[in-house]
């Protein structure tokens, strides 16, 4: 759905930005109403913005009774890392196989969204997560992926808000981000994949979602 309205859109951004830092966590039961009057705007972009959002996957409408925060389980959190960990890999097996060269353009690419001591606000660190995670797919060169990261993202999103909430939990992560990137620069492509590999075992602990690495079959030789 395509929002037309300016009060469409800060509906929308609100709401998402309160699903992302965890102020209304799964389970949670979201009024039309209420958020129209706390906005201060009519229910009509408010329920706009609200389905959008369901499409994403964020909500889930009960007639009647108001608007579910959708929760993650822990079989689909540890589910959702495992794909989005398996099409990132295949990213860099495939700039890997470019050359070294690709290898460090790369990492120079996704060096930005990395950097610790890049000044932003809370709830920037969602974008530059995102924005770091994009390049590394985009830059494989394979449209049909990047469509299938795409539809994972939202999903991706909704189990990381916790992760990122936390001002040391998303430190951590862009700390881990700068060390992928190092990794591309020096073009250690072996590196860079088990440090991702770490990486998505890093946010299941963090989220409290698993104690351990994903770890999966190596690349073939």
């Amino acid at each position: 759905m395509t929002l037309r309205t300016p009060a469409a859109e800060r509906a929308y951004s609100h709401v998402r930005r309160s699903l992302l830092d965890g102020t209304h966590p799964g389970g949670t039961l979201l009024s039309e109403a209420a958020l129209a009057e706390h906005l201060g705007i009519s229910r009509t972009p408010v329920r706009e913005a609200l389905h959008r959002l369901e499409a994403e996957g964020f909500l889930r409408l009960y007639p009647k009774r108001g608007w579910l925060v959708v929760p993650v389980t822990l079989t689909e959190g540890r589910e959702t890392m495992e794909a989005r960990l398996l099409l990132e890999l295949y990213a860099l097996d495939r700039v890997a196989a470019m050359g070294p060269d690709k290898l460090r353009e790369l990492g120079h690419a996704l060096a930005p969204d990395a950097d610790p001591n890049r000044p932003v606000r809370d709830d920037d660190f969602v974008d530059m997560g995102a924005s770091f995670h994009n390049r590394l797919l985009a830059a494989a060169g394979n449209s049909v992926v990047q469509d299938m990261y795409a539809r994972l993202w939202n999903k991706q999103l909704r189990l990381t808000a916790g992760s990122v909430a936390d001002p040391d939990n998303a430190a951590e992560d862009v700390e881990e981000h700068g060390r992928i990137a190092a990794a591309l620069r020096d073009a250690d492509a072996p590196r860079a994949r088990r440090l991702l590999q770490e990486h998505a075992g890093g946010i299941l602990r963090r989220l409290g979602l698993g104690g351990h690495d994903i770890r999966l079959p190596p690349p073939a030789s």
